[in-house]
């Protein structure tokens, strides 16, 4: 293997089949499933996504796919020597290349070129993953579309990015692009339980972000947990001790959320309450996000008009841009608590 080239799929840590991929993303599956079991794969893909949605992890299966020995279908056995191998990192027919710093430089790809001009080590086959190949420079894009042009035969090429406005359109020309679909909710939600995350806090994070990633961030800061817990605290005293929820805004609120971004989180979780309540007028409890709330929430609700509960979710959204034009958050946190004990 090219010492600019690494092998680092031991890293990839999320579970994926191809009935999953189906599930979440139905086209990209059935155009990939349709190839692994007709023998038609493309020679190159790009695979197109934000962060989290799981870009590298279908990297990982369809390469396990098409070096699998005992494969059914399109689903890899896992047990092979092949698929083994895969799941160790270190298939000598498969590279997987990341930026070197912040970028992939020419000797990267010139590297993995000359790799692959040799003949499979114990086959025909050849992989390889160009993981952010939106960071390529311009030399390392120019090498890797003169090699991607004259496609080898058993060769296949996956380039993954998050930003392809960034790639030359001559190379997204010459792969098959495949968009992924943002993450569902209860995707993420279930994805983070599974990782141990509290029930609570994986529900109210899976709503906060689609960004599988992001959310695991939040859920692993102490800051997120008390964050919830002061902005569900501070919901229930401006509904029935409004007299003390401006104390525990200038006490408790302002000084844990200091950030701009953790700011803006405060707004959407004051937002994501006030949605909960209009669940709870619609009869639609089931879905609450602030679900160990309940009790507090219908009773909210109870006491409140729908278009009383509309109103007050307009005046977070326009607190929210306020706070986007830059208006300090203690300014905009205070107008907003006047106007929601206001009705």
């Amino acid at each position: 293997m090219s010492p600019h080239a690494s092998n680092t799929l031991g890293k990839c840590c999320e579970c994926m089949n191809w009935p999953s991929v189906l599930e979440r993303q139905p086209t990209i599956g059935r155009i990939l499933t349709k190839g692994i079991m007709n023998g038609t794969l493309a020679h190159a893909y790009l695979l197109i996504g934000r962060k989290g949605v799981g870009k590298r992890a279908l990297a990982k299966l369809l390469a396990k796919s098409y070096f699998c020995s005992h494969r059914v279908g399109a689903d890899p056995c896992n047990e092979c020597v092949d698929c083994r191998r895969i799941d160790s990192g270190n298939h000598p027919d498969l590279v997987w290349v990341e930026p070197d710093g912040k970028s992939i430089k020419k000797e990267q790809v010139q590297g993995l070129i000359k790799e692959f001009s040799y003949r499979g080590v114990e086959s025909p086959k050849k992989f390889f993953v160009i993981e952010e190949a939106e960071t390529m420079t311009g030399q390392a894009a120019n090498s890797l579309l003169k090699f991607i042009e004259e496609p080898q035969n058993e060769t296949v090429a996956v380039l993954i990015t998050e930003t392809v406005h960034q790639l030359l359109d001559t190379i997204i020309s010459r792969c098959q692009t495949l968009s992924f679909l943002p993450l569902l909710a209860n995707d993420v939600e279930a994805a983070l339980t599974q990782k141990g995350v509290e029930s609570g806090l994986a529900r109210i994070a899976s709503e906060l972000t689609n960004d599988l990633s992001e959310a695991e961030e939040l859920c692993g800061q102490e800051w997120f947990a008390k964050a919830c817990s002061l902005m569900i605290n501070l919901m229930k005293e401006t509904t029935v001790q409004p007299d003390h929820a401006l104390i525990h805004l200038y006490e408790q609120v302002i000084p844990h959320f200091q950030e701009n971004d953790q700011a803006q989180l405060a707004i959407d979780l004051i937002l994501l309450w006030h949605r909960d309540v209009m669940k709870a007028h619609l009869g639609q409890e089931e879905d609450l996000v602030f679900s160990n709330q309940r009790t507090f929430i219908q009773d909210q609700a109870f006491r409140s008009a729908l278009n009383s509960t509309a109103e007050q979710m307009d005046r977070v959204l326009s607190a929210k841009k306020r706070l986007s034009a830059n208006v300090p958050f203690i300014s905009v946190m205070e107008q907003l608590m006047l106007r929601l004990q206001g009705g």
